[in-house]
């Protein structure tokens, strides 16, 4: 057997394809990855409870959640990073004003501070998940937070990344951005799992397509860039594979050497 590696991957457009379905070819190149000895862990935007069908399906208990934010390494909560719940506060009152919805998000749900927005219906749909925030205006309140999602269109978003330097803003919708704490990233969640196992950057890989994964492939050793990646994540991987469509995580991994 070759000694452990430790291969971090994307959900959508990455594990998932444009559907939200898991490729046969896929899966089959997971436990095969398991099989000969590796880790195989996820790093994503998304919340804990948005894959948790997907890591049973594929027997995954390490994971880095929330774009960095909450980090679980074999089960156990190995990190955790939340949202400065001052700025939030107050972030939500500018947004209120504005009329663009947000979406707080914990560990374990999310709430919507307004009722029935028509753009919080069309960005959660689009991520075709069983979950959908109930209302809660106050779900901030005596817990932490790790992720928020604002509901902004394109052209509207610079005010609040001018007046709220706290937080960094990165756009996953047309209508939607992931408000995180300021320098969080899938970077820096994997860099907290590679320490605490103590494996040496030659065996991390990382598979990712979208803007929140480029400061990862940038970073990671060995990173590949999906074929259906947006040019902009292309441009940092070492490698580029097939699109998700085309059995592109099996390709990749035996670009790299791992199958």
């Amino acid at each position: 057997m070759k000694e452990q590696s430790v291969i971090f991957f994307d959900i959508d457009g990455t594990l998932l394809d444009h559907d939200k379905k898991l490729p046969p070819s896929t899966k089959e190149a997971i436990f095969q990855l398991k099989e000969n000895g590796h880790l195989v862990a996820i790093a994503t935007g998304r919340a804990p409870f948005m894959y948790e069908d997907l890591r049973e399906e594929l027997d995954i208990d390490t994971f880095v959640s929330y774009n960095g934010q909450y980090i679980v390494l074999n089960g156990e909560v190995l990190h955790t990073n939340p949202l400065n719940i001052d700025s939030l506060i107050k972030l939500t009152e500018t947004a209120l004003h504005n009329d663009h919805p947000v979406v707080f998000m914990d560990h374990e749900d999310m709430k919507a501070n307004v009722p029935d927005h028509p753009h919080v219906k069309e960005g959660i749909e689009s991520l075709k998940i069983k979950h959908f925030p109930t209302h809660d205006p106050y779900y901030y309140e005596g817990r932490e937070l790790y992720q928020s999602l604002l509901f902004c269109p394109e052209g509207e978003v610079k005010q609040y990344k001018d007046n709220f330097r706290d937080f960094d803003f990165v756009r996953w919708h047309p209508l939607s951005v992931d408000v995180l704490p300021k320098g969080g990233s899938k970077a820096k969640g994997i860099e907290k799992i590679v320490e605490k196992l103590n494996i040496p950057k030659e065996r991390i890989y990382a598979f990712g397509d979208g803007l929140n994964d480029i400061e990862m492939l940038s970073t990671v050793n060995n990173s590949v860039a999906m074929g259906n990646a947006e040019e902009k994540v292309k441009n940092v991987a070492k490698y580029i594979t097939e699109s998700v469509e085309n059995n592109g995580i099996e390709h990749g991994l035996k670009l790299v050497g791992l199958l």
